[in-house]
């Protein structure tokens, strides 16, 4: 087992241009129930919004990358106005209701017949990043440090979206150190005593659900300049999982949460794929196929985050008294 080899492949997936877009949507969701406490399990609606107003403005109807930007990000502020006017008066169990029936349900409407001439239906849009792979300042090739490389449109990809991290992080950071992040974590903690205080809960509540909405809309964006294509499927329920587990993984309520999370995660997702398909060449898994590695994969790394919740339920840069939030 070339045991350099597997090492190297998993950083470069935890440093990857995806364990970044991953990190941005993070960001999203660490605004709405890290400091906020809103339950919302649709986080991928966000980011598919985001991806097709890229899509359906650059591949439908030819107009510039930057207006598809600009349209993916307005969707993302669309739908978290959509999902949080008619529910964020009611429990907490309203908004994680809608949010995850929004998600597939729109997920159905884009893949639809119906929509295929302005969505592609379940082909989606292709050749959607030219205008993106224009602005690319590094030439052809590729470029890293030892056997951890990265061809040029894949750093070009990396640098704008970790640069966006960390905007984001910066960003995140100045909210919660402001009066209006003081009021949010107060809704967390109990919002009834900040309704005393004379504060409107359900503004604050809405404002921080379009903050998170608009990263995860510009982590749609960022995939689909990444893939240069996007499809429906992409954005089954799975996805929004998988950001739960990376930022418990990293820490609720933590400005490095998102960041580590999702480094961390994809590190041991890449690893033990690695390791579990060295051991199958070697014949050391006679009771497990090709086919079914990906599963045990899973398995595996789901054991990692059981015992993680066991022993260090806060994450690994998260504070005990973050976890404890009483969600109303």
């Amino acid at each position: 087992m070339d045991f350099l080899s597997i090492l190297t492949t998993s950083v470069t997936s935890a440093i990857g241009p995806v364990a970044a877009i991953y990190a941005l949507a993070i960001i999203g969701l660490n605004m709405h129930f890290g400091y906020t406490g809103l339950l919302n399990f649709g986080q991928v609606g966000f980011m598919l919004v985001g991806a097709y107003g890229v899509a359906i403005s650059v591949g439908t109807y030819g107009l510039p990358l930057s207006v598809g930007v600009g349209a993916g990000i307005l969707s993302g502020i669309v739908l978290a106005l959509l999902m949080g006017i008619p529910t964020l008066r009611l429990r907490a169990d309203y908004l994680a209701i809608a949010t995850i029936a929004a998600a597939e349900g729109l997920r159905f409407v884009y893949r639809a017949p119906f929509a295929r001439d302005v969505t592609g239906g379940v082909f989606g849009r292709q050749n959607l990043s030219d205008g993106f792979r224009e602005l690319n300042p590094f030439p052809p090739g590729r470029y890293g440090i030892g056997d951890i490389t990265f061809s040029s449109s894949h750093l070009w990809t990396m640098l704008v979206t970790w640069a966006l991290v960390l905007i984001g992080s910066l960003i995140m950071w100045s909210l919660m150190h402001s009066p209006w992040g003081r009021v949010i974590k107060g809704i967390r903690e109990d919002e009834d005593a900040v309704r005393s205080l004379g504060k409107n809960v359900f503004a604050y509540k809405l404002q921080s659900l379009v903050v998170g909405g608009v990263f995860g809309a510009m982590a749609g964006v960022m995939i689909t300049l990444h893939q240069a294509s996007v499809t429906p499927d992409q954005f089954r329920p799975q996805v929004t999982f998988y950001l739960w587990a990376m930022l418990l993984l990293g820490g609720a309520g933590r400005t490095l949460g998102p960041i580590i999370g999702s480094v961390v995660m994809w590190f041991l997702l890449t690893f033990t794929d690695e390791t579990m398909r060295a051991l199958d060449q070697m014949g050391l898994l006679p009771f497990v196929s090709g086919g079914q590695l990906g599963a045990v994969r899973h398995a595996l790394v789901g054991l990692i985050l059981v015992l993680l919740i066991i022993y260090r339920p806060q994450g690994v840069v998260g504070d005990r008294r973050e976890m404890l939030v009483n969600v109303k």
